[in-house]
């Protein structure tokens, strides 16, 4: 079996504005902005609960969640929750915590979740023979007090069905994985038409409470 040897493309805010280009894609994509004051704050303003995260970089490192609190903000990093009185302040934490690094602003998704705890799901799809093969999905639950689901940061590991089934609801199983499948298939075509030499993706998909699928990243390093 030969695995295509895979181009690495590590800039999330590249990989998102190809797949916005996509009007079926972009439906499924969390409104994104790239991080500075203007834009978080406006942000905030629209959505009331953004995430924040490095452009380059995976495995959860540096992710943070802010929400507006009536006219307080709370930053959350890791399970560390502080809360600042002023978007001043709160910008000062945020530049503070970044370390000078490119960032970029998510809208915040509101989860399903299982016993509290949030639950997304990892596609990973690789080139092999020729041939674009779906290799895994699964569910991601989050360890109890974070907002990441990364399994290196004590997620716990599920299958698609298990995750759906019981954070939404044993009819929506077919249905769910099919709609990741389908946006699977779409996005690699989109995104090897525009960067020939992609041979593995994995695909980072949440489920709202509603049971929308937002993608919220796609990586050609998938772990």
């Amino acid at each position: 079996m030969e695995v295509t040897i895979s181009r690495q493309l590590a800039n999330k805010w590249v990989k998102t504005n190809a797949l916005r280009s996509n009007s079926y894609i972009a439906r499924h994509i969390p409104p994104s902005r790239l991080l500075n004051a203007a834009n978080l704050r406006r942000m905030i303003a629209v959505h009331g609960m953004v995430v924040i995260k490095p452009v380059r970089g995976g495995g959860g490192i540096g992710v943070m969640k802010i929400e507006k609190l009536g006219s307080s903000y709370r930053l959350t990093n890791k399970s560390n929750k502080r809360t600042f009185s002023s978007f001043e302040r709160l910008m000062k934490a945020v530049n503070s915590a970044r370390l000078k690094r490119t960032y970029l602003i998510q809208k915040g998704i509101r989860l399903a979740t299982i016993g509290g705890r949030p639950i997304d799901y990892r596609v990973k799809y690789v080139k092999e023979n020729g041939i674009w093969t779906y290799r895994s999905m699964v569910g991601r639950l989050a360890r109890r007090g974070l907002f990441v689901t990364n399994l290196c940061r004590g997620g716990t590991q599920m299958t698609a069905a298990q995750g759906i089934r019981r954070s939404l609801s044993a009819k929506l199983v077919g249905k769910k994985k099919r709609e990741m499948r389908n946006l699977t298939k779409a996005s690699t075509a989109l995104l090897e038409s525009r960067y020939p030499g992609i041979g593995q993706l994995g695909y980072d998909y949440a489920i709202d409470r509603k049971g929308h699928i937002w993608m919220l990243e796609v990586n050609t390093r998938p772990q």
